[in-house]
């Protein structure tokens, strides 16, 4: 069993969960794990040397050319094995990457006990006459849990991912466990047995894949308090907890436990997605605006908890005007980390209804982008693109804690905006850019763009300087900058296009 992971520190939760539930068949399997930046000769080979008359692939939105690949070479090399598919970008046929031509069976939807029953009729010589066969789902409390299985690389160097509940209530139509009737729990005592196993083994990094953590609160303030138990009051064993929760849904029970967790023990993944209320509807997403915020807000000021909130672009109904108000409301509440994301079409997922009316224009390559929209230009969502990648680097890294306040002033969309612009036509490049040069640029680009305080400027950008570790005056290295043309816009221009 196999999967490319998009990088050494992920870790494939599914394939330990299939192993977990293989039964008798474990002694005959092994599990090998990959990074979508392996060459596919090289996993090929890696793959065939253990001469395998099976070979089961895990495949999503980010790994399926690579998987392609490997598989297309599979295939020329040993025609004879057996490959079988699985996972969410291959559960939604006929909507289905060129992938599963080439593939000999794929298991739509659950697999843990419909793999290990394929496994046991290829063995025996008993192939089943279609190629694509519905997974069966099972009662939580039949699945043998997995967590054994992660090993000593594991815990000191991947991410641990953990599950107490699976499904989601909600319909958000971006998303593909809109498809879920309900959510369902693991049973408590079972689970945090594991939980403590695992914490026994050395694990430090647990991260929740619920998708809905804080739905049943009696659940969630019991999950809590067991990592609580395990903290002191500085943290220094270094237990960090990370869960998905839902904005608008805080009951007074959470928040009694919350207040007590150190610094660096709690982060937050908190999918606001959008504040406009019409887009909200469109998609069938549920969601109070004014408690979100409230909440937001009693978290940056009265927990310690490090908050990464998500907003999408492109959604149908969305403009760039109705995108940047999102951004400055939710930026105004302070979250540690803002992830903006541009909508991706995934395979399945009930937005897709929208394509039509709403003139969706997707890039026919993974992750599947959107390009234009009925109401967002093609020119439009590159330009956000490029605000993300450059907001990652200067908002979301933490390293301009001082100068972001200048840089973004009264108006943080349209200035970043201008920001960002003004950056890509000077650098024609989104990546890489090294950490002094950041700060040349910052520097260079707040005094050509906007009228900030001189002065100011530099005693917030050294003090940044200083956190970030650097030794030295920071104005010597300013001072090595050439002088290049002013870029051609203005924040004026740049509020007239967000407007228009």
């Amino acid at each position: 069993m196999t999967t490319l992971n998009s990088r050494y520190i992920h870790s494939s939760f599914s394939l330990r969960y299939l192993y977990a539930n293989l039964g008798e068949l474990q002694q005959r399997t092994s599990i090998k794990e990959f990074t979508i930046h392996d060459r596919a000769i090289d996993v090929a080979e890696k793959l065939l040397k253990l001469k395998p008359k099976i070979i089961g692939f895990s495949v999503y939105i980010w790994n399926v050319e690579e998987t392609t690949a490997v598989i297309k070479l599979l295939k020329t090399i040993r025609p004879a094995v057996m490959v079988v598919l699985g996972g969410p970008e291959v559960s939604h046929i006929p909507d289905q990457p060129d992938v599963v031509a080439d593939a000999d069976y794929v298991i739509k939807g659950p697999g843990e006990s419909s793999f290990k029953a394929l496994c046991e009729q290829l063995l025996n010589h008993q192939a089943p006459a279609q190629r694509v066969i519905n997974g069966v789902p099972q009662a939580l409390e039949e699945l043998v849990m997995p967590y054994q299985y992660y090993d000593e690389e594991d815990i000191r160097n991947r991410i641990i991912y953990v599950e107490a509940s699976r499904g989601c209530p909600f319909k958000c139509e971006f998303c593909l466990s809109s498809l879920d009737k309900t959510s369902k729990t693991f049973t408590l005592d079972r689970f945090l047995v594991e939980m403590d196993r695992l914490y026994q083994k050395g694990a430090r990094n647990f991260k929740f894949i619920d998708r809905t953590f804080n739905l049943k609160i009696a659940h969630s303030t019991t999950i809590l308090q067991f990592f609580l138990d395990r903290m002191d009051t500085s943290n220094s064993d270094g237990l960090m907890v990370h869960f998905e929760v839902i904005p608008d849904r805080l009951p007074n029970a959470l928040k009694a436990l919350l207040v007590q967790f150190p610094a660096n023990a709690l982060q937050f993944e908190v999918g606001v997605q959008t504040f406009d209320p019409e887009v909200q509807s469109l998609i069938s997403r549920r969601q109070d605006n004014q408690q979100t915020k409230a909440n937001l807000k009693w978290l940056r000021t009265e927990t310690q908890a490090h908050i990464h909130a998500d907003l999408i672009f492109g959604l149908p109904g969305d403009t760039l005007t109705g995108f940047a108000e999102s951004f400055d409301q939710l930026y105004q509440l302070g979250p540690q980390e803002i992830q903006l994301g541009i909508l991706k079409r995934l395979r399945g997922a009930p937005i897709n209804r929208h394509t039509q009316d709403h003139h969706m224009k997707y890039s026919p390559a993974p992750p599947y982008t959107v390009l234009q929209t009925k109401d967002i230009s093609f020119e439009e969502l590159q330009r956000v693109g490029r605000f993300a990648r450059y907001w990652d680097i200067f908002g979301n890294q933490g390293r301009f804690k001082n100068t972001l306040s200048l840089l973004m002033g009264e108006q943080p969309f349209a200035r970043f905006m201008l920001f960002s612009d003004s950056l890509f036509e000077q650098e024609q490049s989104t990546w890489k850019i090294a950490l002094r040069r950041q700060f040349k640029l910052i520097y260079k680009m707040a005094t050509q763009l906007f009228q900030i305080d001189q002065h100011s400027l530099l005693r917030a950008l050294q003090k940044d300087y200083e956190l970030n570790g650097e030794k030295g005056q920071l104005k010597k290295l300013l001072a090595l900058e050439t002088t290049t043309k002013k870029p051609q816009k203005n924040l004026r221009q740049t509020r007239h296009t967000l407007q228009q």
